[in-house]
């Protein structure tokens, strides 16, 4: 049987070969880092993350990520089985020790008979049977290639990455341990205090500081709302921090009982608990100033950085015009879409993008017929979302939330109705499994 091509070993195109290879469909995928870097990889592993380590809420019952978390684990999917695997406290989130985790990815594909990977950059599209899960950094080349197939441009935003603080070096006699409202073992997040004056000072200098060089590709582009850097939110008031990520409700500070003025979380990073990101401090200050700035916040003065923060091209299609409700393009069928580079913005997002690019290829390979999954599903959502729900001219990246499912009725309270769609979820995607055994690999 001829393989199907996948270009690009990210959480999506990974996920996708599983997929395909547990259908016992041969795949090659084609992943560039090994011979060449990216401006925010680290190494040359798939599944590598780059901005976070968390995968978010994991609470399947009132959180659409975490029902999305719950229908990746009944589809069989690999980046979830993964990351249980290699799962470090964060609360009620999902989060992975990075390291551990994009190893057993790797090594669980390269040991498959059925995949092959190939340390290479594609520069243009195969005739063959191919899945493009390039991902935010897709090279120019390859861009160059879309558009020409497509004929529309692809849009790109900023993505941004957070600084990883080493635990040893933060000061616990003014920072603490604790889960905003108390939530999970206590000891998940460590919190920093600002009283007034010190917000005031730090949101100054943030305002004041030297901010990195644009490229010309990241002139005249929007930010993502999700992934905004903290010196644009301060910029917009000098209170947006403090109902962001700076937010000090739920966390009591110890030394004084109360709620701080502001208040800093790191979350861990590693299994070893050596390495803590710095939750929402995203940035595109230059590397001295975050020294400098975040060593103002109490807790970091002598703060010692195991990764700065950084920004990278993301570029996405325009998916609601390009692509039909399986993933694959108007104009050419034998080419499907899959991940962030579908305007679909999160890990777990892009890792059940390319779950399905999968399954429906597997399909289109063995001449069988499968339905897309159902709308009330969070996969069913977040599909239609991408293909066909989403304003094509107004088209932003978008993680999956309670909002791209059917509304239930509002005579119900608000609370009330998102443990209703994640109910009704549930149902609607055993439903869809259980009429067609072909829907769930085995792992």
């Amino acid at each position: 049987m001829q393989p199907v091509n996948i270009i690009g070993g990210g959480l999506a195109g990974s996920e996708a070969a599983w997929q395909l290879a547990s259908r016992q469909i041969p795949v090659r995928l084609f992943e560039m880092r090994g011979r060449e870097k990216t401006p925010a990889h680290s190494t040359d592993r798939l599944a590598e993350l780059v901005c976070s380590n968390s995968f978010r809420s994991d609470d399947p019952n009132s959180n659409a990520v975490g029902v999305l978390h719950a229908e990746m684990r009944k589809m069989g999917s690999l980046i979830m089985m993964i990351a249980d695997q290699h799962r470090v406290p964060a609360g009620s989130a999902l989060a992975v020790d990075r390291e551990g985790f994009a190893e057993a990815v790797t090594n669980k594909l390269q040991n498959h008979p059925l995949i092959e990977i190939h340390r290479e950059r594609i520069d243009h599209i195969p005739d063959e049977m191919t899945i493009i899960a390039s991902g935010p950094l897709t090279s120019d080349s390859l861009a160059n290639a879309i558009t020409e197939l497509t004929g529309r441009d692809a849009l790109s935003f900023f993505d941004a990455i957070a600084p990883i603080v080493y635990r040893d070096s933060i000061d616990m006699d003014i920072a603490w341990f604790q889960s905003r409202w108390d939530k999970g073992d206590g000891h998940d997040y460590i919190n920093c205090p600002l009283n007034k004056e010190e917000y005031l000072a730090f949101h100054a200098a943030l305002l004041a500081g030297e901010k990195g060089d644009f490229h010309e590709w990241e002139k005249d582009t929007p930010y993502f709302e999700g992934c905004m850097p903290i010196e644009v939110m301060a910029d917009r008031g000098i209170d947006t921090l403090r109902f962001g990520p700076m937010k000090p409700v739920g966390l009591d500070d110890p030394r004084t009982g109360r709620w701080p003025y502001g208040a800093v979380q790191l979350r861990q990073d590693n299994a070893l608990g050596t390495l803590w990101n710095m939750v929402g401090f995203q940035t595109k200050l230059k590397y001295a100033e975050q020294i400098r700035i975040f060593r103002m916040i109490p807790g970091l003065e002598k703060a010692e950085f195991a990764r700065l923060g950084g920004m990278h091209r993301n570029s996405f299609i325009r998916s609601p015009v390009l692509l039909d409700e399986y993933l694959r393009l108007k104009k050419q069928a034998n080419i499907r879409f899959a991940g962030q580079i579908t305007g679909c913005e999160g890990y777990i997002e892009s890792a059940s993008i390319g779950l399905l690019a999968g399954i429906f290829t597997a399909a289109d390979k063995l001449d069988r017929k499968i339905s897309s999954p159902p709308v009330e599903s969070a996969l069913g959502a977040l599909l239609g979302h991408i293909t066909k729900n989403a304003d094509p001219d107004h088209y932003q990246p978008m993680n999956i939330n309670f909002g791209l499912f059917p509304p239930i009725s509002e005579k119900h309270p608000k609370k009330q109705r998102k443990a209703m769609m994640a109910e009704r979820a549930r149902k609607a995607l055993d439903q869809w499994i259980s009429e067609d055994a072909f829907l769930k690999s085995s792992i």
